[in-house]
């Protein structure tokens, strides 16, 4: 499976974007999909991540209210819609998918894209 991220650039606090991240290859093993972020200095931490066919989903707590994931079965990608956004937002977005759910919320998941830098800043 091959992923590849997008969308990423530089935005003012308070501001929005929207990431995309598009599967290829052996699609089919594919059942849920996630975004992680890594700024320098920190860990990578999980933002968002969906359940392809079912559409469950689960967002870290800084990010709950802020940033929406949704996904196009149809063009195998997934997006990540993210409004508000803060300073302590900026880090590299990578994108994460696995045949469990488990596994791309426990980062575990097989699958990772390259990561499309987001930068917050005035």
């Amino acid at each position: 499976v091959q992923l590849q991220a997008s969308g990423g650039g530089l935005v003012q606090p308070g501001g929005s974007l929207r990431l995309s991240c598009a599967a290829s290859g052996s699609i089919g093993i594919i059942n849920a999909m996630g975004w992680y972020r890594q700024a320098p200095g920190k860990q990578r931490e999980l933002v968002a991540a969906i359940a392809v066919i079912s559409g469950t989903t689960t967002y870290a707590d800084s990010v709950k209210g802020r940033f929406t994931i949704s996904r196009d079965n149809t063009k195998k990608t997934i997006y990540l819609q993210m409004n508000s956004l803060r300073p302590e937002d900026t880090a590299v977005y990578l994108c994460n998918a696995d045949r469990s759910f488990s596994a791309v919320v426990a980062g575990t998941g097989g699958s990772w894209g390259q990561g499309t830098q987001v930068t917050v800043s005035s």
